[in-house]
């Protein structure tokens, strides 16, 4: 691997993507919320390779991950309520099944919302990432590669977590195994990116693969949710509805299908992402330059 010049221009950028749309997410805005979630995650892979003190690392990594788990409660639940405005527009799903499963999703954003507003107002997180940039200011330019080998050990372990939790799941859909991949595959690519801007390898192809794969075991999750819903729904009605029994029944099937068909998806994927964890596993030496892989 070659070094960067400096670790600062990475994590700058980070850190501005996390306090650019603060407000807009205090305002509810959905989009904006889903990118500073997703820059609070760049953050926390970041945090741990830039030599500031063992109580500051621990300190603003923990404040950082709480406000990750925050965020991600509205976010599965906005993610929700935008699969089923798009299924209700799709024939094969039955409108009247899903229009109490997105009621309930609305009533739980409002007190996941209000939670997100009482823990970190957007005050709050301005000032969590005022106290990220002082931190950085330690960061000196030239400061030697112990950063660079620490990426190298972190990018590996990524690696080889996401081999072990394809492995995990096997070949049998089970969502919650296949869940972790997904955890799994998106660790690794933010550490994967980080790892592309402070060399100069060519890591697009394999970042591309690793996209491919998170998008499509991330619908395979939103659909399980959704599904989840569905049965949850039926075990609850009462008193019994023959008419809104069968719409759930009907939607149930649907979704199941839908999801045995990413399923089988992930598994024409699977020998393709796994090539790419294992590739990141074994280490830069072994990622000539110029590599080209991805999962198709």
């Amino acid at each position: 691997m070659h070094e960067s010049s400096h670790l600062g221009a990475p994590f700058r950028e980070r850190l501005d993507a996390f306090g650019l749309e603060l407000d807009r997410v205090d305002a509810g805005d959905v989009e904006a919320l889903h990118r500073t979630r997703v820059a609070s995650r760049r953050l926390r892979e970041l945090l741990p390779l830039m030599a500031l003190d063992h109580e500051v690392t621990r300190t603003l990594g923990g404040r950082l991950r709480k406000v990750t788990r925050l965020l991600g409660a509205v976010r599965e639940l906005d993610v929700l309520l935008l699969l089923v405005g798009e299924l209700a527009d799709d024939r094969r799903f039955s409108a009247e099944a899903l229009r109490p499963i997105g009621a309930a999703a609305a009533k739980a954003r409002v007190s996941a919302r209000a939670r997100l507003a009482a823990r970190f107002p957007a005050a709050k997180l301005k000032r969590l990432a005022h106290e990220l940039e002082r931190a950085s200011k330690g960061l000196k330019s030239g400061a030697g590669r112990a950063w660079v080998w620490a990426l190298e050990a972190r990018l590996v372990h990524r690696a080889a977590r996401v081999q072990e939790a394809i492995e995990a799941a096997g070949t049998v859909y089970a969502p919650e195994p296949l869940h972790r991949v997904r955890i799994a595959v998106k660790k690794l690519r933010y550490t994967a990116e980080l790892a592309g801007d402070a060399t100069h390898r060519h890591v697009a192809a394999d970042l591309a693969g690793l996209k491919t794969a998170q998008d499509l075991l991330g619908r395979l999750h939103d659909l399980g949710v959704l599904l989840l819903r569905a049965r949850e729904a039926q075990a609850l009605l009462f008193p019994p509805d023959l008419v809104a029994w069968r719409d759930l029944s009907s939607l149930v099937d649907v979704l199941e299908d839908d999801c045995r068909r990413l399923h089988a998806r992930y598994m024409r994927h699977r020998t393709g992402l796994m090539a790419i964890a294992h590739r990141m596993a074994a280490g830069p030496q072994a990622q000539p330059v110029g590599r080209r892989a991805a999962v198709s």
